[in-house]
């Protein structure tokens, strides 16, 4: 099985938190819901669950309230064989390449939420990734459908802005539905097929992954992968998945 089964960590104030519906206000420690993980500390989470690969996205720096880099470099420094990609809020060519010299991932995801098209442009063109072999990804952050940002250049319907991406280098693209994350409602598979043959990038899937089930139907119309996180913590996806010798 190639699919990339990808443990999502959305991180806030140094601790691991349970994201739902996008109301960071509401996220609590994921020991509040988790039946697999005995702590909340983003380090003992990654050593109890040995994922592949995670993604980790820094919820402070989306909303501006400080960062987690310490976090990062630490879990970079301990967990060498892991491959991580993070969501870092970039929001200008500076802060993509102060993050790349930190080494805190291998791939950089450049959220519509933060990131500007010219960003995107940038940065998928810079060499200031490519020359410590690091990747650019993009997160099409969707809330019931439409692209949450603040670009109007991005503000278009998403299955338009996956056509437009195609004439940039970058390693994937994430279509993260913020309204299914967290809350186990299931996948619109008929959105995700037309976004497999809009993209000429790989697809990966974010938000409502409920079971075994959802995954081998989202390899069946050609998505990558997925990020998972509340199936995980509640028993419904056992964790020995997110390990390739297990798939």
């Amino acid at each position: 099985m190639n699919f990339r089964l990808i443990l999502a960590v959305d991180v806030l104030d140094g601790l691991v938190v349970h994201a739902k519906r996008g109301e960071r206000a509401q996220y609590r420690p994921i020991t509040s819901i988790s039946t697999i993980v005995s702590s909340a500390d983003p380090l003992r989470v990654i050593e109890e669950l040995q994922p592949e690969e995670v993604y980790i996205a820094d919820l402070n720096r989306l909303m501006e309230t400080g960062d987690n880099r310490a976090v990062l470099k630490e879990l970079r420094y301990r967990a060498r064989g892991l491959r991580l990609m993070v969501e870092y809020g970039v929001r200008g060519v500076e802060d993509l390449r102060e993050a790349v010299e930190a080494g805190i991932a291998d791939t950089f995801v450049l959220g519509t939420e933060t990131a500007s098209l010219n960003i995107i442009e940038t940065a998928s063109r810079a060499a200031i990734s490519e020359d410590r072999g690091i990747s650019i990804g993009v997160s099409i952050d969707l809330f019931k459908k439409e692209v949450v940002t603040s670009d109007k250049r991005l503000k278009i319907e998403p299955l338009k802005l996956l056509h437009a991406l195609n004439q940039y280098h970058l390693e994937e693209v994430i279509l993260l539905e913020l309204d299914r994350i967290g809350t186990k409602t299931g996948i619109d598979f008929d959105f995700l097929v037309r976004a497999v043959e809009a993209s000429e990038h790989d697809i990966l899937c974010g938000g409502g992954v409920r079971s075994c089930e959802d995954i081998y139907a989202l390899e069946e119309i050609g998505v990558k992968g997925a990020l998972v996180a509340t199936a995980l913590h509640d028993g419904s996806i056992p964790a020995s998945a997110l390990r390739k010798e297990m798939r």
